[in-house]
């Protein structure tokens, strides 16, 4: 049987740091009641001449530094993302043409806050079925192209970055499975109703921008996470006590900290970077995941568990051993 193993890992935050007193400036908020409802502290925001394309090259390329890998080494990209370079080519295109790579499958999967755990789980199937070697996944956002900046529901959240994970195949169980859900009937609670950037939308005032409806993505996002990360260990055969670390994606700390308690997981085994990064969408999972590997708080051999809920809704989990 052929497994898969998380191979390396890299990111890339944008260099700009947009603290809570600077939102303070834009909307009726305040320090306070962003950490009180958040957990946020400051986020980084991409420059005008960034793009989503930008960021994610820098966190593959960290990605593939680390693991000492090539271009050549490379067989499958696979990018999530939600805010793409263009409506097409593709992201994940456009990336393998600025890595080198030629030949290749290269594709964008878009699920949202999910689109990482949709595009590992992706990656994780072509490795099992033996259609790749290798895997480029990559999670890469600039959603301060889509928040409304006089809404302080979501503009003191959202935010810019980049995380990657190289899956490659194994003769030793590495990820364990993948579990993947949406159910699109609630699909006008979280969207962007028109186009990523505002130019592909002449005629349409205000340009289209992130609507959430934030008390009920609660109810459901803690719900159906919890199902999926029970899911997980059950398709395995293992206990809460067995998971070393849970990665969650970094929406909303009252979120994180719900599906924790639902896991019986005390604070010190989470993995939490939402105070510094925000909520970056498809890419909070894989920088939070990066940021643990590279301070040595996750070692070889131990069982992490991988969780993310998005629009659409789209969620699932994933469990591995590193």
């Amino acid at each position: 049987m052929i497994h898969s193993r998380i191979a390396s890992t890299g990111s890339y935050l944008p260099e700009r740091i947009m603290t809570n007193a600077e939102l303070e400036k834009l909307v009726d908020t305040s320090d306070e009641w962003i950490v009180a409802r958040t957990g946020i502290r400051e986020r980084h925001i991409a420059a005008d001449n960034e793009t989503s394309l930008d960021l994610g090259e820098k966190a593959a390329l960290a990605a593939m530094e680390r693991g000492g890998y090539s271009a050549e080494d490379i067989d499958l990209i696979v990018v999530a993302t939600c805010t793409p370079e263009k409506v097409f080519p593709s992201t994940a295109c456009l990336l393998q043409e600025r890595l080198g790579i030629h030949g290749s499958p290269a594709f964008d999967v878009q699920a949202a806050c999910a689109g990482f755990i949709y595009a590992f789980g992706t990656a994780y199937s072509f490795i099992r079925s033996g259609m790749a070697t290798r895997a480029l996944v990559v999670g890469t956002e600039t959603m301060s192209r889509v928040i409304d900046w006089q809404d302080r529901g979501t503009c003191v959240i959202f935010a810019d970055g980049a995380g990657a994970v190289i899956l490659e195949a194994s003769d030793e169980p590495g990820v364990l499975s993948t579990h993947l859900h949406a159910e699109g009937s609630y699909k006008d609670l979280l969207q962007v109703p028109g186009w990523v950037r505002a130019d592909y939308n002449e005629g349409i005032d205000p340009a289209p921008h992130m609507l959430m409806k934030g008390s009920e993505v609660f109810k459901v996002a803690v719900r159906e996470l919890g199902g999926s990360v029970e899911e997980a260990l059950t398709a395995n055969n293992k206990q809460r006590s067995d998971v070393d670390w849970l990665i969650p994606h970094q929406a909303n700390i009252r979120i994180i900290d719900a599906v924790a308690k639902r896991l019986q997981l005390p604070d010190e085994r989470v993995i939490k970077t939402i105070e510094r990064h925000g909520n970056t969408s498809a890419a909070s999972v894989p920088l939070a995941l990066d940021e643990a590997c590279r301070d040595g708080r996750i070692q070889r051999g131990q069982l992490i568990l991988l969780e993310a809920f998005g629009g659409g809704f789209a969620w699932g989990s994933a469990l591995a051993i590193y």
